[in-house]
């Protein structure tokens, strides 16, 4: 007989005693050094025969059976004492670590941790254990992106990083994952909440919206209902049935389906460019925000798109709209899915190339987006956008408004640009001129507002104006601009788009008055940023 080397305990017995396991059973190992004697002890329960092995029958003559039941009972009673007492330690032992509210990590990986749920104060252990990142994370409060660290802090604001459970795989399709309306963060669809906020995953995918999916047939500038006025456009629809959104630069030939007189209609007319900021918020009726937005781009037609603050999510429901097929994107469905949020350009021109620039000083993984595309008469039009560095009102300054940063990528931006005879650069700029300055024109660079209507403020953002915005506090800033250097150009005009409420839409918001709560009724923008339209022709 082979004693048992090791003792399997089941989970749901440390349960019992107050212990949680993580990553499978407890196994401890048991060694009895005298196995001889724990052999004949069970020998002895058993059998009513021999008490020592080698003994002859005849040796029992020596022997009272009066005196063997006796030794049998003696064994008896030690291998129970013996067992008693071997339960009783470990009994013991359990019942100290309850009683310190120990919590046990049985794993074999390097972020074993044993904790103290005294210190945990009412928190779950999903958002105390913090386990070792290999990648960069995004904070939640400032943005900033975090480098690959122990650290469970954000450098910046020191907000706390939110807990991620490991993944066994990471997908960038669209059908493997889905983002997060709160903050963005991609998880893997098996997943009921979001790994970073533990916001509820939406129950409502983009099938359940069959307004996304128009397939009617309809001139690419027909408006929305709610838009009052309806523009006088001659020009035909371009109807681009295939379209290629790979990764790679497109070919400088022209799609087969794109009409030969493109450029000829182009060289007698003009172009528009529209930049937006779409608002990366999901959680405020982002379906409906977005269908207002695609059908501002119906009713005004542009030629170019810059869009700021996109996020997979709205990725999505662009594709999924009508108007999407006449555009090229920048933009491909494989880095779609790789970020939180992003910039994009959409071009109904003739595209030579896409590419992007991150800027080296950004803590907010912010970059210069640039597409060079075939104008008029074969001239060549760069377009670039960006979304420069954000103000952070958050601890541990609350005025941490990254002002340096912002002159510096503006700088870089122009001075990567300015080698093209005619450039368009648009875009959020979080532009604050009393605390950046003047906006650091070269040359012939000029601000295409400040020069078609140097009279009026032109602000893309106004809590007062936009009625989503109320009970937030006040801010009026032309934080979006188009900067523009031209050479075979001129800007014929500029405007916001985009200033009026969604018709039958609102929200509940909380608002503070007077250390009283209210609930206000608040209008549906299609986002918290006015847009702008700017059209240019030839000189």
């Amino acid at each position: 007989m082979i004693c048992p080397s090791k003792l399997m305990i089941d989970a749901s017995f440390f349960k019992k005693a107050g212990l949680i396991i993580f990553r499978g059973p407890l196994v401890i190992n048991v060694c009895i050094s005298s196995n001889y004697l724990l052999i004949n002890l069970f020998r002895i329960c058993i059998r009513n025969v021999n008490i020592i092995d080698g003994l002859e029958a005849h040796d029992f003559g020596h022997f009272s059976w009066s005196y063997v039941f006796f030794l049998q009972i003696l064994f008896s009673i030690t291998l129970l004492f013996f067992l008693l007492s071997f339960f009783f330690c470990l009994e013991l032992s359990l019942y100290i670590m309850y009683r310190k509210r120990m919590i046990i990590l049985s794993s074999c990986s390097s972020w074993s941790l044993v904790l103290n749920p005294r210190k945990l104060k009412g928190q779950s252990i999903s958002e105390i254990l913090r386990i070792p990142s290999s990648m960069s994370w995004a904070c939640k409060k400032c943005t900033f992106i975090n480098p690959p660290s122990q650290n469970s802090e954000c450098q910046i604001c020191f907000s706390p990083a939110s807990p991620l459970r490991p993944s066994s795989s990471s997908s960038s399709s669209s059908s493997s994952t889905w983002s997060c309306k709160a903050c963005t963060f991609l998880n893997p669809y098996k997943n009921t909440s979001c790994e970073v906020c533990d916001t509820r995953c939406p129950l409502l995918s983009l099938s359940n919206f069959p307004d996304l999916n128009d397939t009617t047939e309809h001139d690419s500038s027909v408006g929305s209902v709610f838009f009052p006025l309806r523009p006088c456009n001659k020009r035909k629809a371009i109807d681009i049935v295939d379209r290629h959104d790979s990764p790679q630069p497109p070919k400088l030939v022209k799609p087969s389906n794109i009409p030969d007189n493109i450029d000829s209609v182009k060289a007698f007319g003009s172009l528009k460019i529209l930049s937006y900021n779409v608002w990366f918020r999901e959680d405020l009726e982002l379906h409906k925000r977005m269908k207002a937005i695609g059908d501002l781009v119906q009713l005004h037609s542009p030629d170019l798109i810059c869009f700021q603050e996109v996020t997979p999510n709205i990725y999505d429901i662009f594709k999924q709209s009508c108007w999407w097929n006449v555009y090229r994107c920048s933009v491909s469905s494989e880095m779609a899915y790789s970020k939180p949020y992003f910039c994009m350009l959409l071009s109904k021109l003739p595209v030579k190339s896409f590419s992007s620039k991150p800027f080296g000083n950004s803590v907010m993984g912010r970059e210069l987006c640039v597409a060079e595309v075939e104008a008029a008469g074969g001239k060549s039009l760069v377009v670039a956008t960006s979304h420069l560095e954000s103000p952070c009102l958050g601890p541990p300054k609350w005025d941490q408004m990254y002002s340096k940063e912002r002159v510096e990528q503006a700088n870089e931006a122009l001075n990567l640009l300015k080698k093209h005879p005619n450039v368009v650069f648009g875009g959020d700029m979080n532009w604050d001129d009393k605390l950046d300055g003047q906006y650091p024109l070269q040359g012939e660079w000029i601000d295409a507002w400040s020069q078609l209507r140097p009279n009026e403020n032109g602000w893309t953002y106004d809590t007062k104006s936009n009625q989503m915005l109320t009970g937030n506090r006040t801010l009026q800033k032309r934080l979006d601009r188009f900067i523009c250097c031209f050479r075979e150009l001129k800007i014929c005009s500029i405007e916001m788009i985009g200033m009026e409420a969604i018709p039958g839409l609102s929200y509940n918001k909380e608002k503070k008055v007077r250390k009283e709560i209210k609930q206000l009724v608040l209008p549906v923008l299609p986002s918290d940023h006015y847009g702008l339209l700017m059209t240019i022709s030839g000189k």
